[in-house]
């Protein structure tokens, strides 16, 4: 192989593996999927909110049932926005302890 062949090939692989490194917007988000119907408010036993960066361009909330299980929730949802509003409305009137901040710094709400 001659010399100028080496070194497209070389600069072929060097762009090739520069385009796999790199992440587009929204591609490392926690939610691939999301639930658009709400639990019953018993089953649930903890919320997560995760806001919007650079990583991932969307809200996303992590639900984890009183099993263990987690699944994300449709932010959009009016029913949603209606669940959170009074959880955060039930949680600023309670104890500060109730509330706390996971490593990620999301705000986390006990149930």
């Amino acid at each position: 192989m001659s010399g100028i062949m080496k070194v497209l090939l070389l600069l072929a692989v060097a762009i090739c593996i520069s385009k796999a490194q790199l992440n587009e917007p929204g591609q490392s988000c926690l939610c691939q999927r999301v639930r658009n119907g709400v639990s019953t408010r018993s089953d649930i036993k903890d919320i997560q909110i995760y806001p919007a960066t650079i990583f991932c361009d969307k809200v996303e909330i992590v639900v984890t049932s009183g099993r263990g299980f987690r699944y994300c929730l449709n932010p959009e949802l009016q029913a949603v926005k209606k669940m959170l509003t009074r959880i955060m409305k039930t949680k600023t009137t309670s104890k500060p302890n109730s509330t706390s901040t996971t490593s990620g710094n999301s705000p986390t709400a006990q149930m």
